[in-house]
Parts: structure tokens; sequence; C-alpha cells
């Protein structure tokens, strides 16, 4: 229990309910140990982003620096990553750890609300797609990366292909951005691979976090020693469960309830 160590790169919620925060609860509810890079701090609760502030550069390669000089950490995820100067920072180490990359690219919300400067989407084609192991993008995010409008389940299956082609290793679209399909997501990887994958679909308002849920869920099966594809079908199922167990604790969206 806890011999297996995941990092989380990314942004504090001061809500709790995604973010850092969101990736230790999951890690935690794996048994995996989880460590964590603060790259900005925001503060926000169930119905608002107030404020997000990012850490000084030496501050953010200090605490990678740091966690990697003492622990074995068997794989790590991205996930808020804010602007270009961050992608540029957290690239730069990243291109010299060997181990398993989850990039979880937090650009856009559900909701369509921007995540991202807009100087930092070339940065993420060109920095960090060509070290991602898998890419887990939303619809939105799918379609920055790509440059296409993506309306129907071919567009989404044309949306991957492109962001293989521009160096990942695999994508996991997740398709709960279009009405009709919500649950399904699609994997796609550079050896032609490709599969849906089909979950439940919980109904509920109580879904804050559940990206980066998901993200960290891959994450941390991959430190358990899972295979990729397995990694994401368990993933799938934990986030379904946590979803079941979502509760709500303001006036917004509340989080899910890590089983």
């Amino acid at each position: 229990m806890y011999s297996k160590i995941a990092l989380s790169i990314g942004g504090s919620d001061s809500g709790g309910g995604a973010g850092i925060q969101a990736d230790l609860r999951t890690f935690m509810a794996l048994k995996v140990h989880g460590c964590s890079v603060i790259t900005c701090i925001t503060a926000q609760n169930s119905i608002e982003v107030r404020s997000v502030e990012e850490v000084e550069q030496n501050t953010l390669l200090s605490q990678l620096d740091t966690l990697f000089s003492d622990f074995g950490i068997d794989a790590l995820k991205t996930g808020m990553l804010l602007n270009e100067r961050i992608i540029n920072d957290t690239a730069s180490k990243l291109n010299t750890y060997q181990i398993t990359k989850i990039i979880d690219p937090v650009m856009v919300s559900k909701t369509g609300s921007k995540l991202l400067e807009d100087s930092a989407i070339n940065a993420y084609k060109k920095l960090l797609l060509p070290i991602a192991d898998l890419l887990t993008p939303n619809i939105f995010e799918a379609k920055l990366l790509s440059g296409l409008e993506i309306m129907s389940k071919e567009d989404i299956e044309k949306s991957a292909r492109n962001i293989i082609e521009m160096g990942a290793k695999a994508v996991l679209i997740k398709g709960g951005g279009l009405k009709d399909m919500k649950g399904k997501d699609f994997f796609l990887d550079s050896n032609g691979r490709k599969e849906w994958l089909l979950n439940n679909f919980i109904k509920t308002k109580n879904t804050h976090g559940s990206g980066c849920t998901l993200s960290a869920a891959i994450c941390g099966y991959k430190a358990l020693g899972f295979e990729l594809i397995d990694s994401i079908q368990k993933a799938k199922l934990f986030v379904e469960k946590s979803l079941e167990n979502s509760y709500k604790i303001g006036s917004g969206p509340g989080p899910l309830g890590h089983h």
C-alpha cells in the first residue's frame, strides 16, 4: 500500500473540487502516494474563479527538482499550466523524465470558459504534445489543438488523428461536451489502435473536477503498473462511481466523492 508515487503538476483550487486537490484525493483513493507541483493559485468557489496567480519560475522549477532528487516517481500528469512561460518551464523538465506522462490540456472548461492564455496554445502544440504518452482533451480543447470544428462522432475521430499527427503517442477525447456523446470517449494511439469507450452517464450537476479526476486516475493506475488502455478503462469506472457519490457544498456545481 502506497508503495507507488504519482505526481500532479497543476493549479490549486481553493474550493477543493478540482485541480491539485482533486488529483491528490484521487491518488489517495487508489492507494498511491501523491506529490504535487503548484503552477498557479486560484481563488475560487463553486460559482466563480475570482483570481489566478502564477507561481514564480524559480518556485516552479525548485518544486520539480526537489521532488525528483528524492522520490522515485512512477507516473505524472499535468493540469492547469496557464501560460506560455509555465508551459516552457514545465516542458523543459518533463523532457528529462523517463516516466509515463499524462497531459491533461486544461484550456477550456466544459462550459466553454477559457482557462489558458491565447499565446500558450502554440506552446502546448510544440512542446507538450510530442512528449505526451496520453493527451486527455475535452471537446473544446480538442478543437483548439486540432483546428477542427467538432460537431459529431466522425469529427471527434478526425480531431484525434490530427492530434496524433502532432506527436502525441495516444489521445483520449472526452465526448461529454456534445449532447449525444455523454459517457462516450474516443481513444486513438500512434499504432492505429482506436476504440470508443462507453460508461454509464451519471445525471448530476455536481461534476466539478471530473476531468482532473479522470486524468489523475489514469496517472494513478499507470503508477500502479497497469497498461495504458486498462488504466483508462479503470479510471473511467472510477469517475463514474465518484460521480454517483458527488455532493453539493455551495451554490454551484459540487465536487466528486472520490470513492
